[in-house]
């Protein structure tokens, strides 16, 4: 219990917003106690950071802000405060800089640091967090309110802690293996916080393959575009026993959970009448999925048609509308276990514009747990940092008002 009277500010969860509210409130000159349930911080980020780490989104704002979504406009989700000056794509890039780390874009706006890896970004964030006086304290799981504290199961027993303010980012329900297990849902709801469920975000789809697809599974679907609803993905995404998944599915993720038809254009960059003609002009004494993968290109592409396409027209210009509008056939989202986000999480009504609880004065949260949602591809981390940013900017405003 020693440490209780020390703690002036209090942040739960070591991810990225969590930790960019410690750093708010540490260069408010706030001491700053950051509780962690893993044995290291930020193991989602680090996964993310695996295959390249997309800090964010170098685009125009007008279409940056477009990729944000959630059932809480009242929350002042990104599109809102960010043109409030939290934290856009010109700030993270500005703060990974600040860092140490060298960037660079790509050529579809995506913006990772030239090494790629998420570790050495962690790294230096971590050492100027202790450099600022934040305190890191490992295995540390929050386990319900004690009265007015706050309980913690600890490698030796058991911490209560009461501090002057408190930033929660626990994550949303997606990957709980890395510790986003939403175990604080009953307890803030028992405090009379609204939470909406959770429900995956940034997901594949689940297929029911026919037998001659399982040569394909592993293999990356390139040069297509989907479209569900208003939204265009062009992104790669990989056929795999289950499904479907990669980047470019959770482009357009979200409305296809929600029950929006998907359409994949299998030769985006030819009009119909084009196709048309190329299909007529296959030899035809080749068969027909060799007839396809000549006019394609591609064994996958020809495969999809095959499979997602019988019984196939005869003609060809029938035969190009279907390739030009292929219906996707899924029998829904994969579970949120293995989403890399989640959508759902604690609603407007119960937040104020400065992300603090309505029924916890002085409690404030951040990223995932937040009822917003944003695909890959950049867009998702710059909400978690720039909600972590408002959150610990309305932490440290409310100490200095307590203080006054």
């Amino acid at each position: 219990m020693s440490e209780a009277a020390e703690v002036e500010a209090l942040v739960i969860g070591a991810g990225p917003a969590g930790l960019m509210a410690a750093e708010v409130l540490a260069g408010q000159g706030v001491r700053v106690v950051v509780a962690e349930a893993m044995p290291t911080p930020a193991r989602k980020f680090l996964m993310a950071g695996k295959s390249g780490l997309n800090l964010t989104r170098d685009e125009p704002w007008a279409r940056f802000v477009t990729h944000y979504g959630g059932s809480a406009p009242g929350l002042r989700p990104p599109p809102e405060y960010l043109e409030n000056g939290e934290m856009g794509p010109a700030e993270v890039m500005a703060w990974a800089r600040g860092l140490g780390v060298e960037l660079f874009t790509g050529s579809t706006g995506r913006v990772f640091p030239v090494g790629m890896k998420a570790s050495p970004l962690l790294r230096a964030w971590l050492a100027r967090l202790a450099g600022q006086g934040v305190a890191l304290r490992t295995r540390w799981r929050w386990s319900d309110f004690d009265g007015d504290g706050w309980r913690f199961a600890v490698p030796d027993g058991v911490e209560v802690l009461r501090p002057r303010a408190v930033v929660l980012a626990l994550g949303g329900a997606s990957w709980p293996r890395l510790g986003s297990d939403a175990a604080w849902v009953p307890w803030l709801r028992d405090k009379g916080v609204a939470v909406t469920p959770f429900r995956p975000a940034n997901m594949g789809f689940r297929v029911a393959w026919s037998a001659q697809m399982a040569r394909h599974f592993g293999q990356a679907v390139k040069g297509v575009a989907l479209h569900v609803a208003d939204r265009v993905g062009r992104g790669e995404w990989v056929v795999t026993a289950g499904g479907i998944e990669g980047g470019g599915i959770y482009e357009v993720a979200a409305a296809m959970r929600d029950g929006d038809e998907a359409f994949v254009d299998l030769a985006p960059d030819l009009g119909a009448g084009e196709l048309a003609r190329r299909f007529a002009r296959a030899p035809l004494k080749l068969s027909v999925g060799n007839r396809l993968r000549r006019v394609l290109g591609d064994p996958l592409r020809a495969a999809l048609l095959m499979e997602w396409g019988r019984p196939l027209p005869a003609e060809p210009e029938r035969l190009a509308m279907r390739a030009k509008a292929l219906r996707v056939r899924h029998e829904g989202p994969m579970d949120i276990a293995r989403a890399i986000s989640s959508a759902g999480g604690i609603a407007a009504e119960s937040l104020t514009g400065e992300l603090e609880l309505k029924a916890l004065p002085g409690v404030f949260a951040a990223g995932e747990m937040l009822d917003w949602e944003a695909p890959t591809g950049g867009y998702l981390l710059t909400g978690c940092l720039s909600t972590g940013c408002l959150a610990g900017r309305g932490a440290a405003a409310y100490l200095a008002a307590a203080r006054r």
